[in-house]
């Protein structure tokens, strides 16, 4: 079997590339919400003062999001 694109990436590693890349921006993005002061950084800091209140609000979230489906 002759290639007629012997140079061109496969459809593998363009899915791959693509998977890697978004992934670098997901935690990018995830980082510079976890700087101080930014919304990650306040919720983590609530869920470890109130871990069972988080739980509470994080299972009612689950059953109203839930019941519209």
């Amino acid at each position: 079997m002759d290639d007629a694109y012997p140079d061109e990436p496969s459809t593998a590693s363009k899915v791959v590339d693509g998977i890697q890349s978004t992934a670098a921006r997901v935690s990018d993005a995830v980082e510079t919400a976890r700087q101080p002061g930014m919304p990650l950084d306040r919720l983590a800091a609530r869920v470890r003062e109130t871990p069972l209140a988080a739980l509470a609000v994080a299972f009612l979230l689950g059953v109203i999001i839930s019941r519209r489906r």
